[in-house]
Formats: structure tokens, C-alpha cells, sequence
């Protein structure tokens, strides 16, 4: 008697491709649904499009390759956590790529002719040039926590999972790194009025 289950079996096969299809199709819901909110918290944290977009690609084949291991309900902690994590790396390999290139001598002048664009000149309104520059002041967590609450609008039941931090943790490190960009907001202030 024939095992309905045999690897040979076209049932086999066809539940096999099944499988993966269905796979397939949550994910892209879920990339979906997500991929806003994964790019929106990259953007913010590293203040560059393409890195943005670099990460939120990276976040997702992560996803993908995790896939079995993800419980969807907890799916966005998830995401925004490997989101924090990639954009901390972006950022120790875009500053070790910056010493790299300050100690060679050949690249510093090529480095100090560059200037921005006039059309990233006009883009970037002043407040949001100072507060950015404010924000990558801040410690960790102290920037996610603000970048999460602040600019990206979570609750903070969502900020505790996400960084997998106790509640009252979240309130009191939000309430300090509002202080500390206060204080770093309006000595900036101070100082052009001077």
C-alpha cells in the first residue's frame, strides 16, 4: 500500500508549494503593513534616505529568514527592534568609515571641497537641521525612545516591547531625553542670538 504521504507523491508536492505560497502571501501582507513604520524609524534615527531604505531591506530579509520564529502577534516589537539594531550598526560602520577616511591623507581635501546640493540646501528647513543634529546628541536609548514616541507617534506599551525595556524605564528615559533635547534645542538658540 502506497504511503499518502511519499515524498514522490504529487499530494506531497502540492502541499509542499501550498505551504510556501501561503508563506509567501503573509509575508508581502506583512511587509506591507509594516515597511512604513520600519522605514520611517530608520529615516529618523539616521537622517539619510538611502541608508534608510538600505536598512529597511535589510530588516525584512531578516524577517524572512526568521520567519518560523516570529510570533505575529508581537511582529512590529520585533521589527522595530531589528530596526534599532541595523541603524546603530549603519551607524558605527558609517563612523568607522569616516575615521577610515580622515586618517588618509589623499581623501581629506577631496572630502573638505564636497558641498551640499542646492537642493538638499532647500529641503531641509533650519529647526529640523538643529533638531536632527540635537537627536544624534542623545545616547541610546535615549534617541529611540524619542524618535518612537515623538516622531513615530508610539504608545509607550509599544516602546516597552519594542526595546524590550520595563514601562516606567520608558517614561522616565523619555522624560530625560526630552530634557536633554530642550536643554541642547535652546543653548543652539541661545548662542545665534547672541
Amino acid at each position: 500500500m502506497k504511503d499518502v504521504f511519499d515524498d514522490t507523491s504529487y499530494e506531497r508536492k502540492e502541499f509542499a508549494r501550498q505551504l510556501r505560497a501561503l508563506t509567501i502571501i503573509r509575508f508581502d501582507i506583512l511587509v506591507k503593513r509594516y515597511r512604513h513604520r520600519v522605514y520611517g524609524f530608520a529615516y529618523h534615527y539616521l537622517v539619510d534616505e538611502d541608508a534608510a531604505a538600505d536598512v529597511t531591506q535589510e530588516v525584512f530579509l531578516r524577517m524572512w529568514q526568521n520567519r518560523t520564529k516570529i510570533d505575529e502577534e508581537r511582529v512590529l516589537g520585533w521589527l522595530l527592534r531589528v530596526t534599532r539594531n541595523a541603524c546603530v550598526d549603519a551607524v558605527r560602520k558609517r563612523n568607522a568609515y569616516i575615521r577610515r577616511i580622515e586618517t588618509n591623507s589623499d581623501t581629506i581635501d577631496a572630502q573638505a571641497d564636497r558641498a551640499p546640493l542646492p537642493d538638499q540646501q532647500t529641503s531641509a528647513s533650519l529647526f529640523n537641521d538643529r533638531l536632527n543634529a540635537a537627536l544624534n546628541q542623545l545616547d541610546e536609548p535615549y534617541k529611540s525612545i524619542i524618535i518612537l514616541r515623538e516622531i513615530q507617534e508610539y504608545k509607550y506599551d509599544e516602546i516597552s516591547e519594542t526595546l524590550d525595556l520595563p514601562l516606567n524605564t520608558i517614561k522616565v528615559y523619555l522624560h530625560r531625553a526630552r530634557k536633554m533635547l530642550r536643554k541642547e534645542l535652546s543653548e543652539d538658540l541661545r548662542y545665534e542670538y547672541i
